[in-house]
């Protein structure tokens, strides 16, 4: 999908500065090219990758600057590989650092002091042009989530707070897009995490009739209001982080509130309702799961006939609660395990207390797979009330499962970074 940071930086830069967009998951990166500053978005999954990059354009002498969430989680690391940094959003940091860099002043570290009104947000998506993503409009409604989830790195990233655009500014965004994207994903983190603004921002919606999806905390189910707004307004579905079927989980997890109001049953009864369409994650490693938990958790998935479903090892992402926690308990396998040679996708980068690191790492693509068997889908596929109301929903639930089932089988073990790089990542002089 279109990435929204960098349009976002585009939209930002001073329309005097030449700008050429990479986007390094599905072109090949022209090193050669003449640049005078590259800028890097950066999360922890890709930071490795992103490192390996820095390296190759700061052999040629190109500076580099790294902003997004790993940079912004651990500077001290992503200073080792860049000129400069900038930390938290880059409303206000960008245009700085733009300025400074042309007047021969960039500084190493910038860092927005407060959360930067996201009034007259401009993306320029100018610079996706000629690159063949999915036709689905990304477009960002608020950042950040109220909610305090210890595993979380959006809680580590903003601090628990969330910021919203005003909803005329997003209206504009999606009469602009026209009818160039079938389907708009909100990509906030929580579209329910203020509940009266997303309700204003629902009703302002419906008059424009499109159709949607986002991702939302289960108890907003319990809003009979709420889910009549979002399925007046377009709604198509929803992505909800379940995590676990085990209370203590969930109250360790900081996630209790997933159990409110007569709990899952309760809450996806009155989605069922709706018609609204459920993509379901879990997560398995926590202190309390066993092997059952795998059994239990995808015969609650096939039950409810779930659109998708998500099998995951749990992740400690550095600044976040969870991370701080294993570490402080000597649990960690590799410490830094985003730059660990010996990581590979799909691996628990910690020791868990009720199986052994490969007993749920096994379980876990087992349990992907059995989801995304033939069987399955079209077990599920006959939900016609849900899954297949319609022969474009059958078409768009047979298209999504058939991409899951290869997927679930392809990504496991999977390097991070490139494995043909070579040589040592390239660390600054300069002072951290």
């Amino acid at each position: 999908m279109e990435p929204l940071a960098p349009a976002a930086l585009a939209g930002l830069t001073p329309p005097e500065v030449v700008l050429r967009f990479f986007d390094d998951r599905m072109e090949a990166l022209d090193y050669a090219a003449p640049t005078d500053l590259v800028a890097l978005s950066v999360e922890t999954y890709c930071a490795k990758r992103a490192y390996q990059i820095a390296t190759e354009y700061r052999r040629r002498g190109v500076p580099v600057v790294m902003g997004g969430f790993h940079p912004t989680l651990v500077p001290a690391e992503a200073l080792q590989y860049a000129e400069a940094i900038v930390i938290g959003e880059a409303e206000e940091t960008w245009p700085q650092l733009v300025a400074d860099w042309r007047a021969g002043r960039m500084q190493r570290v910038y860092r927005q002091a407060a959360r930067p009104s996201l009034r007259q947000l401009r993306l320029d998506r100018r610079i996706f042009a000629g690159k063949r993503y999915l036709p689905v409009g990304l477009v960002e409604a608020g950042r950040g989530c109220q909610l305090r989830c210890e595993f979380c790195a959006i809680h580590a990233y903003f601090g628990g707070t969330q910021n919203r655009r005003p909803s005329e500014d997003i209206l504009a965004e999606l009469r602009a897009l026209g009818g160039e994207h079938k389907l708009i994903f909100f990509v906030d983190d929580n579209i329910t995490s203020n509940m009266e603004q997303a309700k204003a921002f629902f009703r302002a919606l419906i008059p424009l009739r499109i159709r949607w999806v986002s991702q939302c905390s289960i108890h907003a189910a319990h809003d009979e209001e709420f889910l009549q707004l979002i399925k007046a307004s377009g709604c198509q579905g929803l992505l909800i982080g379940f995590e676990t079927l085990n209370p203590r989980n969930l109250k360790q997890m900081r996630k209790g509130f997933n159990l409110m109001q007569g709990g899952y049953e309760v809450a996806l009864a009155n989605l069922r309702r709706y018609g609204l369409r459920i993509y379901a994650t879990f997560m398995f490693g926590y202190d309390d799961d066993e092997p059952e938990a795998f059994e239990a958790t995808m015969a609650f998935a096939l039950r409810h006939r779930f659109f998708m479903t998500a099998f995951n090892q749990i992740v400690p992402f550095p600044g976040t609660p969870l991370y701080q926690r294993i570490a402080a308990e000597g649990r960690l396998r590799f410490e830094h395990w985003w730059l660990d040679e010996r990581y590979r996708f799909g691996m628990l980068p910690f020791v868990p207390r009720g199986m052994s690191a490969a007993e749920v790492e096994q379980r876990c693509l087992e349990a992907r797979k059995a989801f995304y068997t033939f069987p399955s889908i079209l077990r599920r596929a006959l939900d016609l009330q849900v899954n297949s109301s319609n022969p474009r929903m059958l078409f768009n639930f047979l298209s999504a499962n058939l991409l899951m089932r290869r997927d679930a089988r392809k990504r496991q073990g999977f390097p991070l970074g490139d494995a043909a790089f070579k040589g040592a990542l390239l660390k600054t002089r300069l002072p951290v």
